[in-house]
């Protein structure tokens, strides 16, 4: 008879999911979830005739879901970590699934910027998800899982492009929210049905206050870089945002320092090696996003300027595709560096190769192949450094932290995204030239966008150079606390010789 300590229990009270099933189900939520922030490019420019609004409130369509994810996903990572992972992730799937439902019966701007809020809630589904895998994965499969999940963020993203595009060219834009609302349905059962909850729980009392506070600042901030471009980044409206998302973010430190039960522990996020994760999560952020934005401008601008290629944007997410193709397989690689070498050279190496795609960047952009070949590079090494980044971050943090250790991540990321957003556009605003009537980005704004996304992926190497060295990230434990019961300290960081 064997001693070995039994699993927890599948969902519905049969025998566990094998691992397989439990990774590919929370990667399909992640990737789903990453879709949302893809789907209304392509029918952006024609909003206001859709809904007969000025195109200024329009954008809220992606305002909106910028917003809510960035508020939502440290909360939701603290609820999780007190009240059930998968029990918070079924929640932003519902969520999710009724934001994609009122933005599919939507003939107004109102509902859809309500319909877009909800879907960005479920931002939080791949730190929950990540966080799932360490209480429920053997430690051999915990790498290769967690760097799959991570690296979803960008995978839906680059997928989702075409798609939409496909489907917005061929059919009414409501049938992208229809095909939205299925997706979320079906990732919402499949969940419901094979994952397991987790019985590793911090148990405590919601800092309802922090959480408050928090909020305030990330919508203050984000708000400011977003729409500082539109509002004049000297104006009263913008500075006003920007100083009052500093006090409040500092007010809000002195309070959680004080709390007995902090929304975010900030002694923790001190630590070096979660401090600089964090930091070299919003570099990395902004080097993805920076492409985000070039490729696209280039491949739309007119072959008369002498360096657009005049392409649709069907063509652009195309081109753009094989990058979440090559993040989904780098992901696996990163995870077998990562166990040989540590996830500090796994990080490393990925700062190298974004920093290394952007400089070819530079002199290859001439040619539809030359975009190709960039964005699967800096997707490869996007994919190195998020396969690397959740190791980092949980092999620092106890196991009652890891789903608030991850949202916390993921925020950075997102705000390095939303940072990287206004100052490329800044950049392709100032530095224009004339083409008939009109003022486009010149040739210069691109390379010196290209510029500081390569030199944002080297900040991330020094920033990496700093973290610790190898650590060993632990799967199941033998035993799993229960919520009755105190989690287990801070032990899962173990340096190897």
């Amino acid at each position: 008879m064997s001693n070995a300590p039994a699993r927890p229990a599948g969902p519905t009270g049969s025998a566990p999911p094998r691992p397989n099933v439990i990774v590919a189900v929370l990667a399909l939520a992640g990737i789903v979830v990453s879709l949302m922030q893809t789907l209304v490019i392509p029918i952006v420019p024609e909003l206001p005739k859709l809904l007969n609004s000025p195109a200024s409130d329009t954008v809220w369509a992606v305002t909106a879901t910028l917003l809510a994810s960035a508020v939502a996903t440290p909360m939701v990572g603290r609820l999780g970590d007190m009240y059930g992972k998968r029990r918070m992730l079924l929640i932003s799937l519902v969520v999710m699934f009724a934001g994609s439902v009122l933005c599919a019966l939507s003939d107004s701007l109102m509902p859809l910027i309500v319909g877009r809020a909800l879907q960005g809630l479920a931002a939080g589904v791949i730190p929950l998800g990540i966080s799932i895998m360490r209480d429920e994965l053997p430690a051999e499969r915990l790498g290769s899982a967690t760097a799959l999940m991570s690296a979803s963020l960008g995978v839906g993203g680059a997928l989702g492009l075409p798609a939409a595009a496909v489907i917005a060219d061929n059919f009414d834009w409501h049938t992208l929210f229809w095909v939205s609302s299925a997706l979320s349905g079906v990732v919402t059962v499949l969940v419901l049905t094979l994952v397991p909850e987790s019985k590793v729980r911090t148990g405590g009392r919601f800092d309802l206050v922090g959480a408050i506070g928090l909020s305030a600042a990330l919508v203050c901030l984000l708000l400011g870089i977003s729409k500082g471009g539109d509002w004049g980044w000297g104006s009263g409206t913008t500075l006003g945002l920007l100083t009052a998302a500093v006090v409040v973010l500092l007010l809000w430190g002195r309070f959680q320092l004080r709390s007995a039960e902090p929304l975010v522990d900030l002694r923790t996020f001190t630590r070096r090696q979660v401090l600089f994760t964090n930091f070299a999560a919003l570099a990395f952020g902004f080097s993805l996003f920076a492409m985000s934005l070039i490729i696209p401008q280039l491949m739309q601008l007119p072959t008369a300027t002498g360096y657009g290629l005049g392409k649709s944007l069907l063509a652009v997410g195309l081109v753009m595709a094989p990058q979440g193709l090559v993040m989904m397989a780098a992901a696996g690689v990163s995870a077998a560096i990562s166990s040989a070498r540590g996830p500090k050279v796994t990080l490393m190496i990925g700062a190298v190769i974004v920093a290394a795609g952007y400089a070819l960047n530079i002199v290859l952009m001439s040619e539809v192949w030359h975009l190709v070949l960039v964005s699967c590079i800096i997707g490869a090494g996007v994919g190195f450094a998020y396969g690397a980044l959740p190791t980092l971050i949980m092999s620092a943090v106890p196991v009652s932290e890891t789903a608030a250790a991850n949202s916390l991540n993921t925020l950075m990321r997102a705000i390095g995204t939303t940072v990287s957003s206004a100052l490329a556009g800044v950049i392709l605003a100032q530095m224009t030239t004339t083409f008939g009537t009109s003022a486009l980005p010149s040739e210069n704004a691109f390379k010196v966008v290209m510029v500081i996304g390569s030199g944002a992926a080297l900040l991330a190497l020094v920033l990496a150079s700093f973290l610790p060295g190898r650590q060993v990230l632990t799967g199941v434990p033998a035993t799993a606390p229960t919520a009755a019961e105190p989690a287990a300290p801070a032990n899962t960081a173990v340096p190897k010789a």
